[in-house]
């Protein structure tokens, strides 16, 4: 068998059954895959039995423990030591899982991913990165929620990060990674990213394009966008708000009247394939690079679909060795950083 990966299954609003029905659905379709689901061993094997059953490639590690969102995230995952995030994490730091899922909370992943499986050498903040629908191909997005308040050459990292993905993910041999700013002059931005910008501009091994507007997203005027985790994250959301506030509104528009009606019976296969690719369930979870294994984060309102997604995302990761070409990517960084350093005049 393949690579296992552990499946917090408590940490979803409605944990344990999306996990559960996420995990058996991707276990049916990757039988060369092992999936450990880490939490109430009661719970899940009940839903299990409304899916059909556990597959031979799925296995349980009962906790007694949960942690919730309102929690402080550092003081619960190192008090609560038999959470199913905490007991998850667990198992990928002694090599007994390589890789972690959870839709629990984003804070506690962060921790429980920084201190308990650690972050790979040479990076000094992982970064949420997840991909983002646009009218063109999808865009990487990075960070979206991770690490706000975000230094100059962290953001150096996500760059990194982010090409690295679009380029064994995404199949792109070029991709053009952008900074997200509120003008696309070089002078424009808050302080951090005015710093960021040249050395950016400097960083021979990714193709940077500049700055990027957030109203220019949406059109694919970029393959990777770099931002704080601060704006990053409430461009992802307000991504996701106007999605659906657009889809409302064309739902009830299309309703309105007996002419409409028959326009969306018309327009129906299009309409489908526009709400597609416009929903989140569709692209899973945020991958959290730069730790020494696969991490993904999924929406804590996330369905079976979305978390089935989110193994898809975690598969994709796996097989491109995504965690090995970034701590080689980083590794050559700091290289020649060290040998600018040592040929510049004392």
């Amino acid at each position: 068998m393949g690579y296992r990966i552990a499946v917090d299954a408590m940490g979803s609003d409605a944990a344990p059954a999306p996990e559960v029905a996420g995990t058996l659905q991707a276990a049916r379709e990757w039988p060369d895959l092992r999936f450990v689901l880490v939490g109430d061993e009661g719970r899940i094997r009940a839903e299990a039995e409304k899916n059909g059953g556990l597959q031979p490639n799925v296995e349980v590690v009962h906790t007694t423990q949960v942690i919730t969102p309102d929690e402080e995230p550092t003081k619960a995952v190192r008090s609560k030591k038999d959470a199913s995030l905490t007991v998850a994490a667990r198992l990928v730091r002694e090599g007994q899982a390589d890789a972690l899922l959870s839709a629990g909370s984003t804070g506690a992943l962060v921790v429980v991913g920084t201190l308990g499986i650690g972050r790979m050498k040479g990076i000094d903040r992982p970064a949420l990165g997840t991909i983002m629908p646009t009218v063109k191909q999808p865009v990487f997005m990075l960070d979206v929620g991770a690490t706000p308040d975000a230094r100059p050459e962290w953001l150096v990292q996500f760059a990194l990060m982010g090409d690295i993905y679009a380029r064994e993910i995404l199949g792109l041999s070029r991709p053009r990674v952008a900074l997200l700013s509120n003008g696309t002059e070089a002078e424009k931005g808050n302080a951090v990213v005015k710093a960021t910008y040249p050395l950016l501009e400097r960083l021979a091994s990714i193709h940077f394009i500049g700055n990027i507007e957030a109203r220019d997203v949406p059109f694919g005027a970029a393959d990777v966008v770099v931002a704080d985790g601060f704006p990053g994250n409430v461009l992802l959301k307000t991504y996701e708000g106007v999605a659906m506030a657009l889809m409302q509104s064309l739902k009830e528009a299309l309703t309105s009247s007996p002419l409409a009606s028959l326009g969306a019976a018309l327009a129906k296969p299009g309409l489908k394939k526009m709400a597609r690719r416009f929903d989140y369930t569709e692209y899973g979870g945020a991958l959290l690079l730069g730790l020494k294994a696969p991490v993904v984060k999924c929406h804590g309102s996330s369905n079976a679909r979305a978390i089935y997604s989110g193994l898809r995302v975690m598969k994709l990761a796996l097989e491109g060795r995504v965690t090995d070409r970034l701590a080689e990517a980083i590794a050559a960084l700091a290289a020649t950083k060290a040998q600018e350093e040592g040929d510049s005049p004392a």
